[in-house]
This record gives structure tokens, C-alpha cells and sequence, in this order.
């Protein structure tokens, strides 16, 4: 499908400033070796694992108090190349990574976390995971899949008006904006679980305060049902305290 020397070049080239005529032949390139090497079952596997891989790494990067170098590379490589591969079934696969990608808000964006990650060189992570792997370590695939499926038996039969964003929002926007709270970065740096904990609750409250405006039913659910209030601020902070947390 790609090469490793192709992901390298499209990212120089990208971060260097280059515009979408010099990164489309590599693409490009991907796209027919997509079509002429893969039938139509291989091609949906290969869509589906690589949104997987991209949903994981958005994540976990969103969280995570340092970053892997080749993982970021192809998290960038992959956003360009999944919206030109044409989908084998009605179904689009892809819909939804980066379907109008704006070149230079994302550069910028890209051009600081690779600063970011190779800055922290010398940290110790993990090898980079294979799209035949999924992309995530099994124990994180278990939590999430978990948090899903606790919100869908309690939760489900809230008459959401889009339950796949909401979902969304749980477990990817609001432990993001939780963990990158520095009040609570500070408590899990040098106090204990207790008042980290408190120190969570807040964040959480400041960060649902600030969903008002654009997710006003999923705000009234946290401020009027105790229940689903009780609940995402469990998940919450389990998602980002500790091993996978602000700590670090």
C-alpha cells in the first residue's frame, strides 16, 4: 500500500511548507497500489483498521504526556491519504477524519507537535503499532469499549439528538480538555488521589460550563441527572488520571 520512505517524504515535504501539487503524487501513488493490490474485502479491512489507528492516536496523543515520533508521521501521512482512497462499499469509511483539511492551520498545528515530541527524544514509549494490530493496546481498547457500553445500557435511552457525537465528546474532547487543566495537572503532580480528585471535579465543571453553548442537552443531562453527572465524572477522571493521566 505505502512505503515507509513515502510517509517520510510526505511529511517533509508537508512540514517544509510544500503545498498539495507536490504532496499529491505520493498519494496518489498510494491510491493505485490501494486499487491494484487489494480486492474489495482487503480494501474495507484496510479503511476501517486505519480509521481505527487514527481515532486511537488522536486520542491517546490528546492525553498523553509525551508523543512517538513515527506515530505522528504517519497519523499525518494517513490524514492526507484516507479521504483520496475511494470507498469499496456505500459506506463510507473515512467520512469524518479530515474530510477538508485546512492546510495551514494544520501544519501549524503538526509543525509544534513534532517539535514537541522530538524535544522529549529520550523518552521511553512504546513501539509503534501496526494497522494490523488496530493501533491500540488491548487493555485501553477494553476501558473504552467499557465506557461505551456502560453509556449505552444507562444511558442509551436519552433521546440524544446525535448519541455517536456525544460519544465522542465523552471519550475524546472532554478528558482531553480535563487533562490539559492546569489546576488539576498540578494536583496530580504534587498533591494526592483525593484532592486530585477535586481538583478534577472542578475541571470538569469549567469544561462542561464551556460545552454550554454548543451541547446545551448534553450540559442539562450533567447538571440536572445526578446519575450521568456521577458517572462522567468517574470516567472522566479515570481516563485521565494515573498511568493515562495529567500526572504523567
Amino acid at each position: 500500500m505505502y512505503a515507509p520512505k513515502q510517509v517520510d517524504e510526505l511529511v517533509r515535504l508537508y512540514l517544509g511548507g510544500a503545498e498539495r501539487d507536490q504532496l499529491d503524487p505520493i498519494l496518489d501513488a498510494c491510491v493505485a497500489n490501494y486499487l491494484e493490490q487489494l480486492d474489495e474485502d482487503a480494501q474495507v479491512d484496510f479503511k476501517g483498521k486505519t480509521k481505527a489507528f487514527l481515532r486511537t492516536y488522536n486520542f491517546l496523543s490528546s492525553i498523553l504526556p509525551y508523543g512517538n515520533a513515527e506515530w505522528e508521521k504517519l497519523s499525518i501521512f494517513l490524514n492526507f491519504l484516507v479521504p483520496k482512497l475511494p470507498a469499496p462499499v456505500e459506506e463510507d469509511l473515512s467520512k469524518g477524519i479530515l474530510e477538508a483539511i485546512d492546510m495551514e492551520s494544520y501544519r501549524v498545528e503538526k509543525q509544534a507537535s513534532m517539535r514537541i515530541i522530538l524535544t522529549d527524544a529520550d523518552a521511553e514509549i512504546e513501539p509503534v503499532p501496526t494497522l494490523g494490530g488496530g493501533g491500540k493496546p488491548e487493555p485501553e481498547l477494553d476501558r473504552l469499549s467499557n465506557i461505551i457500553k456502560v453509556f449505552n445500557e444507562q444511558f442509551g435511552n436519552i433521546p440524544w439528538t446525535d448519541a455517536d457525537r456525544v460519544r465522542k465528546i465523552i471519550i475524546e474532547e472532554i478528558p482531553a480538555r480535563v487533562a490539559a487543566d492546569t489546576a488539576y495537572q498540578n494536583a496530580c503532580k504534587y498533591s494526592d488521589k483525593q484532592n486530585a480528585r477535586i481538583e478534577h471535579d472542578k475541571a470538569l465543571l469549567r469544561v462542561m460550563t464551556a460545552l454550554l453553548k454548543d451541547d446545551t442537552e448534553l450540559f442539562k443531562q450533567f447538571s440536572d441527572n445526578e446519575s450521568f453527572r456521577r458517572w462522567l465524572s468517574d470516567t472522566v477522571f479515570a481516563l485521565t488520571y494515573g498511568e493515562h493521566g495529567a500526572a504523567g
